[in-house]
């Protein structure tokens, strides 16, 4: 299988460096700020559970057009360039490709889709902590999973078993999600107040908001909110998976969430598919977001 890879930062290159390590896949990544570091030197994926690994040769590419055709294209592009989808992705496609995006918040689905058939599209969910430390130098802390499912209809397909079994040669857990949406509204339980919480507190860790009583309080009512509001859309999702979300965190001390990142490189932050979408969605069908609203606008005010 022929894949290429889109947002060659750290999801991409983690990702997609595990597929081409086992030889199983043709893996070409497309790259920018990183594409003459990697050209020279390679890709190294540095983990405190996987172990380190180091990839001399890697098919990198200033442009998807000398990438050409490909049976996947695995988006991980953050949802800020959605913009450059048509320019990046129509080159990468013949009549059988598929398309996954890993991206976080909502909406990305449907805008992949109105460009180039909603029947090619997949998503995915990373529930990962790892970030991209220098060029061509990923460090991967640890977990790991992809929940990934078909976007026009609820169901397992074997092209999503095929793109599953990938990533078990790849030792990357994958699960089909039959439900797309249901595991959309999910991730947005850890991403909203994590990702927020430690933008609008002034630049601190998921470790810091814990600690911290106030903080610790809106973690669990954003969380809360979040369950409530997908609810309404028929995502039910039990009152425990905010506290298993909780647990899952404390290992992770001072991780820093990826929007956190972008926000103290002075990058784009996802605000709208992150917090705005959710909001704007919950809005609509009559949900009450205060605390969302209120992390929304707060992220707004210092962007």
């Amino acid at each position: 299988m022929k894949i290429a890879i889109i947002g060659s930062g750290a999801v991409g290159s983690f990702y997609g460096g595990n597929l081409a390590l086992t030889g199983e896949c043709e893996v070409h990544f497309l790259m920018r700020a990183d594409l003459d570091r990697v050209s020279s030197d390679g890709l190294f994926l540095k983990s405190e559970t996987r172990g380190d690994v180091h990839l001399p040769s890697v098919n990198c590419h200033a442009a998807t057009e000398e990438i050409g055709p490909a049976d996947l294209v695995i988006v991980a592009l953050k949802a800020t360039d959605n913009s450059v989808f048509e320019k990046l992705i129509q080159p990468l496609l013949h009549d059988e490709t598929a398309i996954l995006t890993l991206q976080n918040g909502l909406g990305n689905e449907d805008q992949l889709g109105g460009l180039f058939g909603a029947k090619r599209i997949l998503g995915g969910l990373c529930f990962v902590c790892l970030n991209r430390i220098a060029p061509g130098v990923i460090r991967h802390i640890g977990h790991g999973l992809i929940e990934m499912g078909e976007f026009h209809f609820r169901g397992e397909t074997q092209r999503a078993q095929k793109i599953r079994d990938l990533f078990h040669a790849a030792k990357i857990e994958c699960k089909i999600q039959p439900d797309l949406g249901l595991g959309r509204w999910r991730k947005l339980v850890w991403n909203v107040p994590f990702n927020g919480l430690a933008i609008a507190a002034g630049g601190i860790h998921v470790g810091q908001i814990l600690a911290n009583p106030e903080l610790h309080r809106r973690t669990r009512a954003l969380m809360l909110e979040i369950v409530e509001t997908a609810a309404l859309f028929g995502y039910e999702i039990p009152d425990s998976f905010i506290e298993e979300n909780i647990e899952r965190t404390y290992p992770m001390t001072d991780y820093k969430p990826s929007s956190l990142l972008d926000f103290l490189a002075d990058r784009p932050v996802e605000v709208e598919a992150i917090w705005g979408e959710p909001l704007r969605l919950g809005t609509r069908k009559g949900a009450e977001m205060p605390e969302l609203a209120k992390l929304y606008d707060e992220i707004r005010a210092v962007r």
